[in-house]
């Protein structure tokens, strides 16, 4: 029982940890490779809009389309697969991922690189960059239950930082140790592996070009066998949060 336990952990760990990697790696090599695209920090596409009309120095047509495209790939992702059971839902959504890094790949390596960032060839490869880690979303929201976002560094490190007190403090009760601890463990893989992405992506994205997105789509092939080691047991809290309206929470 032992044994089984901690196998379940591994599980539960390496593949958040292994997504994380992959989105740090997608979203560097975008970044240097796409005029300062980011694909999974959506968010900081916003950043790259002002600098572009202040410097003029970045790309401004796919940071404005990134966020509407991941919002709806995110929804239609949701609205088609929420009532599937949780590993058909997982299942699905990786392959999907490696389906779209790969074309993602494709269109790079085809009609890159890009000296123009505006272009629609870079346009459209840069949406498929956004639609994959889009859908990596969707598989942490809907079939890793509980477990820490895998492209937002700053969620997760404020998360760790704050757990590390609690912990350091020892003022829960056991049981919440208990949950804190497992919950720090998973923040810290997920926090490791996308700064091992980034720096991995960023190297080779220096010597290698927009080939290099070839290491996020070995990652992304290697998620696909590496889901379906998934305990079984969280599947049932996976569905149990679907039904509530709680996905994900701490």
């Amino acid at each position: 029982m032992g044994d089984e336990t901690h196998a379940n952990r591994k599980g539960a760990l390496s593949l958040p940890a292994l997504l994380s990697m992959t989105a740090g790696a997608v979203d560097v090599i975008s970044f240097l490779g796409f005029g300062g695209l980011f694909t999974a920090h959506i968010t900081g596409n916003l950043v790259i809009l002002a600098a572009h009309y202040i410097t003029g120095r970045f790309g401004e047509i796919a940071p404005l389309l990134s966020v509407p495209v991941f919002v709806l790939v995110l929804g239609v992702i949701t609205a088609v697969l929420i009532p599937k059971p949780i590993p058909f839902i997982r299942r699905t959504l990786l392959v999907i991922q490696g389906v779209l890094l790969a074309s993602f790949l494709g269109f790079s390596i085809e009609f890159g690189p890009f000296a123009d960032p505006n272009s629609c060839m870079a346009v459209l490869a840069g949406m498929l960059g956004v639609a994959a880690m889009a859908t990596q979303n969707a598989v942490v929201r809907l079939a890793l239950p509980g477990h820490p976002t895998t492209a937002v560094l700053t969620m997760n490190v404020s998360q760790l930082a704050v757990d590390l007190a609690r912990l350091a403090r020892c003022y829960d009760q056991p049981e919440d140790l208990v949950r804190v601890r497992r919950r720090t463990g998973a923040t810290l893989a997920a926090v490791l592996g996308f700064v091992l992405g980034v720096v991995s992506g960023a190297i080779l994205e220096v010597h290698f070009g927009l080939r290099s997105l070839i290491f996020p789509l070995l990652l992304a092939a290697l998620a696909i066998p590496l889901g379906e080691f998934w305990p079984a047991s969280s599947d049932a809290v996976s569905r149990a949060d679907h039904s509530t309206g709680t996905l994900n929470q701490p």
